[in-house]
């Protein structure tokens, strides 16, 4: 089972891409980072960059703040 990361972000990033029909790799070539950081973006074990939350939620025709939110249960 996967560690739980250590910060309260998350994000809707695979439901986003999903609802596109993006892959990671697809995702990571439009804003320019690769696959990997899609991924680790996506798990939560990397926060972004506002530079590249911003670009993601472009990417995905959605605002940042719909995009990624904090867990407040911790």
């Amino acid at each position: 089972m996967a560690a739980e990361p250590a910060h309260p972000l998350r994000n809707h990033i695979r439901v986003e891409r999903a609802r596109h029909d993006l892959t990671q790799e697809q995702l990571a070539e439009l804003v320019g980072v690769t696959r990997k950081t899609i991924n680790t973006v996506e798990t939560g074990k990397f926060i972004p960059s506002t530079v590249l939350a911003l670009k993601l939620a472009r990417a995905l025709h959605t605002r940042v703040d719909e995009l990624f939110y904090l867990d407040d249960t911790d």
